[in-house]
């Protein structure tokens, strides 16, 4: 009896009846290390965190079958943004989709969190992994403002940085439709005054954030307070033209979603009324 109420409080069977649904062609791992098997701890701790965060979701029924590049906003100082995207694809997308995410080089370089990523989906944001996924009909999560968005203080807030070409010539190169996807609430959930960047780059990880409330709660204060996300899924977005075109030209596409994203955080922000 404690053993069934334990799987339900924690959503162990909901994910692991999502995940069997995720074909991966009969084989127990693919090229990258994911496992649909070895992923349900994961997703019983990221569907946990989920509801920490109670998120509030528009627009996943954009979300289509097959190939799909998801770009969106990066922010948080820890990627609770991207564990939400990903929890909130499998579970309410249909078919579900596992959402592979590209994330930093540094990663694989971190002992026993490498294996974990990997066995979660997560892949090294190579453009030569991304466009193989892509050619699987995966869903790829990007977050082209890269650590620069995440690691951003209280005093840049929902401010994009400069958005990477990378995303938009494997689109272009692909064939791959973009569904650009808004966060609201990551912000909030971890205000981080300064960076301690001398440390960082000693430790070889992109930045090292101090949070406001690290004099009272000191390590504690990393975790984050459970602030409410709004995730809003836009309308699939479709480029033409040739992959390696003139890095002006391609720009220019790449200004489109992010002034889509843009346009997406401003209306929620406005519409928002609590953090929590």
């Amino acid at each position: 009896m404690i053993g069934d109420w334990l799987k339900e409080a924690t959503g162990y069977e909901e994910v692991t009846t999502r995940l069997s649904m995720i074909d991966t062609a009969g084989r127990e791992f693919d090229e990258w290390g994911f496992s649909p098997q070895h992923s349900k701890s994961f997703g019983t701790f990221a569907l946990n965190m989920y509801r920490y965060f109670r998120p509030s979701l528009t627009g996943i029924e954009h979300l289509p079958s097959g190939r799909v590049l998801l770009i969106a906003n990066h922010s948080g100082q820890l990627p609770f943004d991207g564990l939400v995207i990903g929890v909130a694809c499998l579970l309410k997308a249909t078919p579900p989709r596992w959402v592979r995410t590209m994330v930093e080089r540094w990663v694989p370089t971190v002992p026993f969190i490498n294996v974990f990523f990997s066995r979660a989906g997560a892949v090294v944001g190579d453009p030569v992994n991304c466009r193989n996924l892509l050619e699987k009909e995966n869903a790829i999560l990007v977050f082209p403002e890269g650590a620069r968005g995440s690691g951003k203080p209280w005093s840049e807030r929902y401010r994009l940085q400069p958005f990477g070409r990378g995303f938009m010539r494997l689109a272009l190169q692909t064939g791959t439709p973009i569904v650009p996807v808004s966060v609201v609430g990551a912000e909030e959930s971890i205000v981080s005054v300064s960076d301690l960047r001398p440390v960082a780059k000693r430790l070889g990880v992109p930045y090292i954030p101090v949070p406001a409330l690290l004099p009272v709660l000191g390590p504690l204060s990393y975790f984050p307070l459970p602030t409410k996300f709004y995730v809003d899924f836009g309308e699939p977005m479709r480029f033409d033209g040739p992959f390696d075109d003139e890095d002006e030209a391609i720009d220019s596409k790449v200004a489109v979603v992010r002034n889509r994203i843009d346009e997406m955080l401003r209306r929620r922000l406005e519409s928002r009324r609590s953090v929590f």
